[in-house]
């Protein structure tokens, strides 16, 4: 039977690739050229010194898919460099009024928009079923699926009010893994019984919401497939996802080069098991410097079909998907969005009017600001007997665990910068995974002691350095800008997200009387 002469083209459109740089290499605009469907941003290619990247990728193709990773919070490109104006899913999911959740997606959906993005690869729906989960901790709105998947609903639901798509992610649930799929296989160890009860409720409401586009988690769950990860199993992406779910979206693979599957095969074969299994788009986030494995994976997917390997007509609703989505977001999309593409577009987008109202003070979305504030726990120690205000310049110890690969480099903020834009004279010492040896500690009647922590419960050389630093200092208060713990020193503050208003919400805590 003879295949169709839009074979390659076909082949094209079901790719979402990045690419290094600010400015878009000859190999992307040629790919663009011949029908490359995607293209995804990361921090690295956001600068405001490169105004309009967005206006010059669609030159080359209109109707490529601009997609981007902003979930606000820990995992943010569009504000990489500045730290996020909103805290993130878990302190939603402390205040837990899901009306403000909308809100936060639609002014996110405003930043995009103005930006010239398609699609978010957000919201993060997983249940946090595990505390000691490596990658999404507090990516998450919690750990209770109920109220998962009302969040859900309402970020869905506000984000794509503004015209652009919302991705659910990671189908059919990372919150209950001890691995980062970055690094390695996750395996979900839960019934299906289970499944159904706690980590499918968020996906059947982004559903309902109308979520335009479902990213499938590199995840081993043998009580749906015993042989094949999510990504590569038609049980999961079409018996499940499709047939019994009723999802008739974007199915889009987590990064292909994601060691979870690329440990164990290559990516053409990663890519052409994973579109016969269900999936409609491969999302390719690191790519070669002259784009060849772009261009491998385009050849090998065509030749895919020629082979037999891969139904051509799987392939054409692969691509007649990708394309319903450019449609969806270009007859929703607002007027204005994306005339001016990334650079003008985000920084005038971040601070103008049109998109958030601002806080005059900081400069960031005031939604975000209050929720932050409002997410804010305080718990004081057993012998405290008022509140700690810090009237002098802080001795500052910030512990920072390597990020994972989700987040990208390490945050340009925290407390410990907050407090010294509040109280001159403030000193912060980082300490990381590979040097953290304490420094020497101010006596207390030299400088009040904080301690920023981040998941301190799965680290144990920041649980063991917390540990010496409270025995010499208890008068220490503590910040913990991930998952709370159990409570510590002198006063112990949980922010439930780790973004520059989380650590703005805590210095100014700590300095208003």
């Amino acid at each position: 039977m003879p295949h169709s002469a839009d074979l390659d083209r076909l082949a094209a459109t079901v790719l979402q690739v990045g690419f290094d740089g600010t400015t878009p290499p000859d190999w992307l605009l040629r790919q663009l050229a011949g029908g490359l469907g995607g293209v995804v941003l990361f921090a690295r290619n956001i600068s405001p010194d490169s105004p309009g990247l967005v206006w010059r990728l669609r030159q080359e193709n209109p109707q490529v898919i601009i997609a981007v990773d902003e979930e606000g919070g820990s995992v943010t490109r569009l504000e990489a460099a500045t730290g996020s104006s909103w805290p993130g899913n878990a302190a939603l999911g402390v205040v837990d009024e899901t009306d403000r959740t909308e809100r936060t997606g639609m002014e996110i959906g405003r930043l995009l928009g103005a930006a010239g993005v398609t699609l978010d690869y957000a919201p993060d729906v997983d249940v946090n079923a595990d505390p000691d989960n490596p990658v999404i901790g507090i990516r998450s709105f919690g750990a209770d699926a109920g109220l998962v998947a009302r969040h859900t609903a309402a970020w869905v639901a506000g984000l794509q009010s503004t015209g652009v798509a919302a991705c659910a992610k990671h189908f059919p649930g990372h919150g209950d893994t001890v691995t980062d799929s970055h690094l390695a296989l996750a395996t979900v160890h839960a019934s299906r019984e289970l499944l159904e009860h706690r980590d499918l409720p968020p996906f059947r409401a982004a559903i309902a919401a109308g979520v335009q586009a479902i990213m499938c988690g590199h995840l081993m769950v043998p009580s749906l497939d015993p042989e094949r990860p999510a990504t590569l199993s038609r049980r999961v992406l079409t018996e499940l996802l499709r047939e019994e779910l009723g999802f008739g979206g974007l199915a889009v693979t987590d990064a292909i080069e994601m060691k979870a599957v690329a440990a164990h095969l290559p990516q053409t074969e990663i890519a052409v098991s994973a579109l016969a299994a269900g999936a409609d788009a491969i999302c390719v986030g690191i790519t070669s410097p002259g784009g060849e494995n772009v261009a491998e994976l385009r050849a090998a997917i065509a030749q895919a079909v020629r082979d037999g390997v891969l139904d051509e007509a799987r392939l054409a609703e692969a691509a007649g998907r990708v394309r319903a989505l450019v449609s969806w977001h270009e007859s929703n999309r607002q007027d204005g969005d994306g005339e001016h593409g990334l650079g003008q577009g985000h920084e005038s987008g971040r601070r103008g009017p049109v998109v958030v109202e601002v806080d005059p003070e900081h400069g960031v979305s005031r939604l975000g600001l209050d929720t932050a504030r409002r997410a804010l726990r305080v718990t004081l120690g057993e012998d405290a007997l008022e509140r700690p205000v810090l009237t002098r310049p802080p001795q500052v110890i910030e512990m920072t665990a390597r990020p994972h690969q989700a987040i990208g480099g390490a945050v340009p903020y925290g407390p410990g910068e907050a407090l010294a834009g509040r109280l001159p004279g403030t000193t912060v010492t980082t300490l990381t995974p590979d040097r953290h040896g304490l420094p020497e500690l101010r006596d207390q009647s030299q400088s009040p002691l904080v301690v920023v922590t981040h998941d301190a419960h799965r680290h144990g050389w920041m649980g063991d350095n917390l540990a010496e630093i409270l025995r010499r200092r208890p008068d220490a208060i503590v910040i913990e800008m991930g998952l709370p713990s159990r409570p510590v020193g002198a006063a112990y503050l949980t922010t439930s997200g780790n973004s520059l208003v989380s650590a703005l919400a805590a210095a100014e805590w700590l300095t208003r009387a």
